[in-house]
C-alpha cells in the first residue's frame, strides 16, 4: 500500500480565548495520497483555510497548533526546524491563497516576485531564474509572459494574478499544492478556465492537490475523495460520486442541497441551512451542528457522536450512523 503524501494525526490549533483554550482545528485527522486531489469543504470559519496555514507553519498569532502531528512524505512537519521547514514550504508545498491582491507584493514586478522564489531555494544567476519565472508564466497561459512579467499585480486582470498565483505554486515541482478557494473572486468564465488549467497541471506533473472550498459544485469537477468541516471538526469523508449520491451527515446534505443544479423547478427557491456557523467561544452542547439541524433529536444535545467509518473509504460523525442510533427516532 502506498504512503500518504499527506497525513494529518489528531490536529488541534488552537487561539487562546476568555475562557481558555478555542480550538479551531479541533483533532483533525485527513490523508492525502501521491497525485490525488481531495477536496476539503465547508462554510467559512468552520477551519479549512487554517487546516492549510497549519500544515506550512504559518497559523497566525497568537494561534498555533497545540497537538497532534503533520507527516509530509513521512516527516513530521511539527517537529522540524524553522530552517528546515522554511526550504519544504515553497518548493515540496506550496500554496494558492483566495486572493492574489493580498498575496503579492504591490511595489515588485510580478516576474520578479516569481524569480525571487527560484532564487530563494536553488542558487542560480539571475538571469536563468528570471527566464524560467518568465517560462513558467507561460506554461500557466498568461499572454506575452515576457512583457507581463514586467507589469505590477495592478496591472493585471483578477484572472492574470491567479494564473502567477499558480505558477509561483508550482515552480519549483512541489509534491503537494494547497489551493485555497483559487475561484472565488472572478467571475465564471474565468473561473472555469482556472479549473482547467489546475485540472490540466495537475494531471501532467501528477501533484497531489487539497482543494479547499466551500464550492460542492468545483469539487464535483475537480476532486476524486471530499472531507466535510464544521466548527474545526472532520464530520463526513467520501469519494465525492458517494457524496453526492447520497450524503450520510446532515450538513453535507444541507451543502448539496444548496446547489442550483438540485433545484429540479423553474422558479424554485434554493433551499438554505438555517442560522449560521457559531462562534468558537459559543458552541452549543453536544454535536456542534444539532441547533442547526433539521433531524436533531436528544442525544444530539447531550454527547457529541465520534467520527465512525461506516463503510469503506466512508467517515461521518452523526448519531443517526452509530449503531446505536439506526434505530427511526422522533425528533427531540
Amino acid at each position: 500500500m502506498n504512503q500518504a503524501l499527506l497525513e494529518i494525526k489528531g490536529l488541534v490549533t488552537a487561539f487562546p480565548g476568555r475562557g481558555g483554550e478555542l480550538r479551531a482545528v479541533d483533532e483533525l485527522d485527513l490523508s492525502l495520497m501521491p497525485a490525488e486531489v481531495l477536496g476539503l469543504v465547508g462554510e467559512s470559519g468552520c477551519g479549512k483555510s487554517l487546516t492549510a496555514l497549519s500544515v506550512l507553519g504559518l497559523v497566525p498569532r497568537p494561534g498555533r497548533v497545540t497537538d497532534g502531528s503533520i507527516f509530509f512524505e513521512g516527516r513530521d512537519l511539527l517537529t522540524l526546524p524553522e530552517p528546515e521547514l522554511r526550504q519544504i514550504r515553497g518548493a515540496r508545498v506550496s500554496m494558492v491563497f483566495q486572493e492574489p491582491m493580498t498575496s503579492l507584493n504591490p511595489v515588485f514586478t510580478v516576474g520578479r516576485q516569481v524569480a525571487e522564489l527560484v532564487a530563494a531555494h536553488q542558487e542560480i544567476p539571475a538571469a536563468e531564474a528570471w527566464e524560467r519565472a518568465v517560462a513558467m508564466l507561460g506554461r500557466v497561459g498568461v499572454p506575452e509572459p515576457a512583457a507581463r512579467a514586467r507589469a505590477y499585480p495592478h496591472q493585471l486582470s483578477g484572472g492574470l494574478r491567479q494564473r502567477v498565483m499558480i505558477a509561483m505554486a508550482l515552480l519549483l515541482d512541489p509534491r503537494l499544492v494547497m489551493a485555497d478557494e483559487p475561484t472565488t473572486a472572478l467571475d465564471v468564465t474565468i473561473q472555469a478556465q482556472i479549473l482547467d488549467l489546475l485540472r490540466r497541471l495537475q494531471r501532467d506533473s501528477g501533484v497531489g492537490v487539497l482543494l479547499i472550498t466551500h464550492n460542492l459544485a468545483v469539487v464535483a469537477q475537480m476532486a476524486s475523495r471530499v472531507a466535510v468541516m464544521y466548527t474545526g471538526r472532520l464530520v463526513e469523508e467520501a469519494p465525492v460520486a458517494e457524496l453526492f449520491a447520497e450524503p450520510l451527515h446532515p450538513y453535507a446534505d444541507g451543502l448539496l442541497a444548496c446547489l442550483p443544479a438540485r433545484a429540479t423547478k423553474r422558479g424554485q427557491r434554493l433551499p438554505t441551512i438555517k442560522g449560521v456557523v457559531p462562534p468558537l467561544d459559543d458552541l452549543p452542547p453536544g454535536c456542534k451542528f444539532s441547533d442547526r439541524c433539521p433531524r436533531a433529536f436528544a442525544a444530539c444535545r447531550q454527547a457529541e457522536p465520534a467520527l465512525v467509518e461506516v463503510a469503506p473509504g466512508r467517515r461521518v460523525r452523526c448519531f443517526l450512523h452509530h449503531d446505536q442510533a439506526r434505530e427511526p427516532r422522533r425528533a427531540a
